[in-house]
């Protein structure tokens, strides 16, 4: 019993302090900083429609200088960042200094989205 209760007091990683919430600052930190130093962007998106519906399911992001972050997400995201016209639109930001990184998940109707999309690029 007394083996039970040491363990249940044990540190883990998932349930106290920095799980994976920290993972995304120190990515923006160190990768972002150092991307932005040479005036770049990277983004990566997938995008892949819904069968029998007009709506597509997109996860999309970048990291690199704040103010072409948008410009690295594939064109059919840009304008719905951080908005509300979706069923869901979780949009994450973390700006550190010049860098910012940014993760964009999207289910709804996408005008001009294809079927199925890979979009990779560094600017």
């Amino acid at each position: 019993m007394a083996q039970q209760r040491k363990r249940d007091r044990d540190w883990h990683p998932a349930r106290n302090g920095c799980g994976c919430g920290c993972g995304g600052f120190f990515f923006v930190l160190i990768v972002g900083i150092i991307i932005s130093l040479f005036n770049a962007n990277i983004g990566i998106g997938v995008s892949v429609r819904v069968p029998f519906t007009a709506s597509n399911v997109t996860i999309a992001g970048s990291i690199g200088q704040k103010e072409k972050g948008e410009d690295a997400l594939p064109a059919y995201v840009r304008d719905r960042v951080a908005g509300n016209q979706n069923l869901i639109n979780q949009t994450q930001t973390i700006t550190v200094g010049p860098a910012e990184g940014m993760a964009v998940g999207i289910l709804g109707k996408q005008p001009g989205a294809p079927v199925i999309d890979i979009h990779i690029v560094a600017r």
